[in-house]
């Protein structure tokens, strides 16, 4: 008999029986969840049509951690570089602070010096965090700096616990608990990091424990935040998919059966599948108001959820951008690209080199005769880059024309179209090269140098001199 009391849920406004509370399930062998990563096969996504509400916060926001997750898939940033690209995060969040934190090693004096300068910015946001080695003696170096809140290494999924760190169930949770009650003591915020939460028991082990951790915050009054880490990748945003891959099912949990806010769970995604943004936003609109991300998706292995694409994710989700200063993403590629002498591939989403060129004729025809035909928004406006495209045999007239009208960035009236002469001895020129074995498109120098042959033989004013 289900005697469970009927309450009123506040936000439905709708009778509901109170949730079963979960308690640890401890188990002698590990459950590695074998029939959905069978290791010597393709992981297998399984349905079973359980489906839960969107839940969508208020507020959602961006987390960055290019300075640590980022930084352990590439050579270390010099103190100068990371304080330059602090400041960056800092206009591109805008006045309201949507990128609302950074987190940042300890462990060498490099990266304290980096975080000392950082704090003399006196920036509101991103509120500067850090990620240390759970001890006594970490927690009070984050107290003595200054810090409110760090994070927390708890893993969650029995690959982590039985076969790492060589615990079951119940030492594990028994071992965390005590770190996070140490680093209630020194009165800093713990982040606790599930990691590998994707392929951990979300019922056995994931809420019950989250379930305690709750009872911390409670006791202390300390908030602790909850970051589900999909460390390997491994999670889905398909309706209907099974625990553990699934994202909304996994923050669902964490707010309706584990009681955790919105605004303490943080997701952090990896790319292994492809998967990392749509599982970001996905775990957005169930419940959760942090997205944990790093510059350009630069992180371990595949990468994290890149946080530019976040930025134009809360875009389209709230119809707005809040202020963010999105035109500072490209100033951040171009830092990286001179400055770092990091290399972004060319169709990267936003901030590639080619991400809103195109090399077809026919496209380039349309563009000239109306932008929005082939761009994905005004990137002139919101990036500072307007569409451009590249010259090559398959360019035609068109393509030339919008070629010379992007590079010199002539306004309306100056603008060359198809049927301009100079245009014309260019494409003459072009179809030349190609006919002589070339394959590579023009560089930009190359057409450079030819307009101005052509505009003398001409007679003409170069474009920049109209």
């Amino acid at each position: 008999m289900d005697n469970r009391p009927v309450v009123v849920n506040n936000q439905t406004n709708l009778l509901e029986l109170e949730e079963h509370i979960y308690h640890l399930v401890d188990v002698d062998k590990p459950n590695t969840f074998r029939n959905l990563f069978p290791y010597e096969e393709v992981p297998k996504i399984a349905f079973n049509d359980r489906v839960v509400p969107h839940h969508m916060p208020k507020e959602i926001w961006i987390t960055d951690t290019t300075f640590r997750d980022g930084q352990q898939s590439r050579a270390p940033y010099t103190p100068e570089q990371i304080v330059t690209i602090y400041d960056y995060l800092h206009r591109l969040g805008g006045p309201k602070g949507l990128i609302r934190q950074s987190e940042f090693f300890l462990y060498s004096k490099k990266d304290r010096d980096a975080l000392y300068k950082c704090m003399e910015r006196g920036y509101e946001f991103p509120e500067v965090t850090s990620w240390i080695r759970a001890s006594k003696a970490d927690f009070q170096l984050v107290k003595d700096i200054g810090l409110k809140e760090t994070g927390i290494l708890v893993s969650c999924s029995d690959y982590h616990i039985f076969y790492k760190m060589k615990m079951n169930r119940r030492e594990a949770m028994e071992h965390y608990l005590r770190i996070v009650r140490d680093c209630l003591e020194t009165g800093v915020r713990p982040r606790c990091h599930l990691e590998d939460i994707t392929r951990s028991d979300i019922f056995g082990f994931v809420i019950p424990f989250c379930l305690e951790l709750m009872k911390l915050q409670q006791e202390y009054g300390i908030p602790i935040k909850i970051r589900a880490c999909d460390t390997m990748g491994f999670g889905v945003n398909y309706a209907g998919s099974v625990l553990p891959r699934s994202v909304q099912g996994i923050i669902y949990g964490l707010y309706t059966h584990a009681g955790v806010p919105s605004e303490q769970i943080e997701w952090h995604g990896h790319n292994d599948f492809y998967k990392a943004v749509s599982n970001s936003t996905t775990a957005w609109l169930y419940g959760c108001c942090g997205i944990n991300c790093s510059l350009f998706g630069i992180g371990e292995r595949t990468g994290n959820t890149p946080l530019e694409a976040m930025v134009f994710e809360y875009a389209q989700l709230k119809g707005t951008l809040d202020g963010m200063d999105t035109t500072v993403i490209t100033e951040l590629a171009e830092y990286y690209e001179k400055e770092l002498g990091y290399h972004i591939p060319e169709q990267t989403p936003f901030v590639g080199r080619n991400f809103n060129v195109t090399r077809a004729g026919i496209h380039a025809d349309g563009l000239m005769k109306n932008e929005e035909i082939y761009n994905i928004f005004d990137t002139g406006k919101f990036l500072n880059r307007p569409p451009l495209v590249s010259v090559s045999n398959t360019s035609g007239l068109a393509g030339i024309a919008v070629w010379i009208n992007a590079y010199y960035r002539l306004p309306e009236g100056k603008k060359y179209d198809k049927n301009s002469s100079l245009v014309h001895l260019l494409k003459d020129w072009v179809d030349r090269e190609y006919e002589d074995g070339r394959v590579t498109v023009l560089a930009d120098d190359e057409l450079l140098a030819m307009i101005e042959k052509a505009c003398e033989a001409l007679g003409e004013k170069t474009p920049d001199q109209r």
